[in-house]
């Protein structure tokens, strides 16, 4: 998975391009497709290589959406940290420790995505897992008190994962295959 040939910015697109063709398009996060038209999604990415310089990395990106209140969010990518997504559960767990401890519970939360993902009880192959599949793995910051007031005017906001898995499921292994490796393949802009 190492990155030697890839740079900050074409990393970035394959995500921004990720979050359209696959997150928006297929409307796996309602709420994405406002904030991707507003500009307020942060991406960047961090080219560490152990837990603990993404864990920093994760505190600063808090402290940088508390300095930035037009930011709605922030993609943090690790494109040569954890490639091995039982070692990117590990950074997941110690992740959502940490916010706890620097005090960040209730102010921001975590989501989670990498190219290998597997729900738990769910086989390599099931369609399913490509609603958490992303180019990079990624550890997604979202304020919790704004994401509490979307999900608040939306109706049954429980039913969105089980809905994305029967969308998943239905668009089918090959079809979700093509769309994240295309993502991963598009052309650097310069």
């Amino acid at each position: 998975m190492p990155t030697n040939q890839t740079s900050d910015s074409h990393i970035c697109q394959q995500l921004q391009q990720w979050v359209e063709q696959i997150i928006i398009r297929h409307n796996f996060c309602p709420f994405a497709k406002r904030e991707f038209v507003k500009g307020s999604i942060r991406y960047t990415v961090d080219h560490a290589q152990d837990i603990e310089t993404c864990l920093h990395k994760l505190i600063n990106e808090c402290i940088y959406l508390d300095e930035h209140e037009d930011t709605e969010t922030t993609l943090i990518i690790f494109p040569d940290a954890v490639p091995v997504f039982d070692d990117f559960l590990d950074l997941v767990e110690m992740a959502e420790i940490l916010l706890v401890e620097q005090g960040y519970e209730g102010t921001y939360q975590i989501a989670n995505f990498h190219p290998d993902y597997i729900f738990a009880d769910s086989t390599e192959d099931d369609p399913a897992n490509y609603t958490n599949r992303t180019p990079w793995p990624v550890l997604h910051l979202l304020r919790s008190e704004r994401m509490a007031k979307v999900l608040e005017g939306y109706p049954q906001p429980e039913k969105i994962p089980e809905n994305n898995i029967k969308l998943a499921r239905k668009l089918g292994l090959e079809t979700m295959q093509k769309e994240l490796r295309a993502c991963k393949e598009i052309k650097s802009e310069k």
